[in-house]
């Protein structure tokens, strides 16, 4: 395996693939220069002398300035880089998007609903309105599961601390994510329960829903009955008993959502699996299949490649205003707009925010923007969508459920155990992380570097296993029995 890998051509630097030794001469493309210092993997290298106040520049862009000289050879990290980022900016559109590609239709088995749509699973949620009831959300879980078998693929409750104490958008935020949880097409059967007094009601709830399928939703108000435990136990063996003869039917793959998130990034995401689900993004997308990609701050500093590949000049504004109002949104806060990367981002390789933008932004591949989507807001349009929400892992995989992804693919360098209210595939950059973490890890795009695969074949590899998900597949986190659920919130609880 080569030890150093230059991104684009016009690139200064380097990534180490491997561990560098101080002396170690190395050579990538036509240039050779011998590392200062000892190199971490996923790290980067100064290929030439680089001066005061001079661009780095990786993937093509400039990921900020030099704040010291820097000779060939020398480590480039947040000791001697800084970013050239600031505050809101004004843009303007330069329309650069290929044009829309076809492909032979692809299916899965899934489970067909009243609406269109299409679940990948078909289980049965119990869903708190509010934080005071969550315990008997979770003890009516754990007494649940005997109704597990035939059409019923399992039992999971989605504790909360909202509900009640939120004013403005927090309160709204609230009822529309719980709302289009229990009208998500993974859910065969939902019992949404209420305590009686709270904010976000069931019958808030009920009429954010819209029409929906009542064969599948029971709402419960606790201090109307006596003993409501046993009520929820009716409630959720009838919703069991309706979905026990379901079973999966073939669907086409058109029908598929599929949420994009990296967290734990490190100096190999934008290299390994950030640019795998790009390229399963492009081919879900040619079969008429629709991508979201969310985490807004973490796009600052490759918003332009976005905004470019809008569609229409009112989708581009619609993502200056997206990008904008969340730069807003940090200032209106008092915080640093560019406060990041992680602790755990900077030990994996990455120095600033731009560097981890233009990494994060590749999961989109390279398909038109169709559309942009508000915080809560459904999917409208097939295709690739972008989502108003922030960079944390739990916060923004529950939007991408919330949105209707059916599944959310997750990239990460560093690894985590979580999973979304949907199947949460962990999809690893390197090789050490998918043999270390074999119980978290789904999918190894480290192969890239180690096993001598191509980035078309890990694409296919990745579409085809996605579509087996998709048909039932467990992951590991639904092998672990993990599951969460996390709302936004942004301003006061009383």
């Amino acid at each position: 395996m080569a030890e150093l890998l230059r991104i684009i051509p016009k690139d200064n630097v380097a990534v180490a693939l491997s561990a560098i030794e101080k002396g170690a001469v190395l050579t990538v493309d036509d240039i050779t220069v011998t590392a200062l210092c000892d190199i971490p993997a996923g790290h980067k290298i100064a290929l030439c002398d680089i001066a005061k106040g001079e661009n780095v520049i990786k993937y093509g862009f400039p990921i900020g300035y030099a704040k010291e000289d820097v000779a060939a050879g020398s480590h480039i990290h947040v000791h001697n880089l800084h970013t050239n980022l600031s505050g809101e900016l004004e843009y303007t559109w330069n329309p650069t998007w290929p044009a829309n590609e076809t492909a032979e239709p692809a299916t899965f088995m899934g489970y067909p609903r009243k609406d269109g749509k299409v679940g990948v699973r078909n289980e049965l949620w119990i869903l708190p309105t509010v934080g005071c009831v969550n315990d008997i959300a979770k003890a009516l879980e754990r007494e649940a599961q005997k109704l597990i078998g035939g059409g019923v693929e399992t039992v999971y409750a989605f504790p909360h601390p909202y509900g009640c104490s939120q004013m403005g958008d927090d309160q709204e935020n609230t009822r529309t994510i719980l709302a289009n949880l229990a009208t998500h097409p993974n859910v065969g059967g939902v019992l949404v329960l209420g305590l009686g007094c709270e904010n976000s009601s069931c019958a808030i709830i009920e009429e954010h829903m819209g029409d929906y399928d009542k064969d599948r939703v029971r709402f419960l108000i606790s201090q109307q009955v006596e003993d409501e435990f046993s009520e929820a136990m009716k409630l959720l063996t009838e919703l069991a008993d309706n979905m026990r003869d379901e079973v999966r039917v073939p669907c086409p793959a058109s029908k598929l959502v599929i949420g994009l998130k990296c967290g734990g990034s490190d100096g190999f995401s934008g290299i390994t699996a950030n640019p795998v689900i790009g390229g399963f993004s492009d081919l879900l997308v040619a079969q008429g299949g629709t991508t979201i990609l969310t985490e807004v701050p973490e796009m600052f500093g490759a918003e332009t490649i976005l905004m470019d590949r809008c569609e229409t000049e009112e989708m581009f504004q619609k993502t200056v205003k997206l990008i904008n109002d969340f730069k807003r949104y940090f200032e209106e806060h008092h915080q640093t707009i560019y406060e990041n990367p992680s602790p755990g981002n900077k030990a994996g390789g990455i120095s600033t925010l731009e560097d981890k933008a233009l990494g994060c932004t590749q999961k989109s591949g390279f398909a038109p923007v169709k559309d942009v989507l508000a915080y809560g807001e459904k999917v409208h349009i097939p295709g690739l969508n972008l989502l108003s929400a922030p960079g944390n892992d739990l916060v923004a995989s529950t939007a991408l459920a919330a949105s209707g992804a059916q599944i959310v693919l997750f990239s990460t360098g560093r690894g985590t155990p979580f999973a979304a209210p949907v199947p949460t595939m962990k999809i690893a950059t390197n090789t050490d992380l998918a043999t270390r973490k074999h119980g978290w890890i789904d999918f190894n795009a480290g192969q890239l570097l180690t096993h001598g695969k191509s980035l078309p074949e890990l694409y296919q590899m990745l579409m085809d296993y996605v579509l087996s998900v998709a048909s039932g597949e467990k992951l590991c986190s639904e092998r672990n029995g993990f599951h969460d659920l996390a709302i936004f919130k942004t301003g006061v609880t009383l």
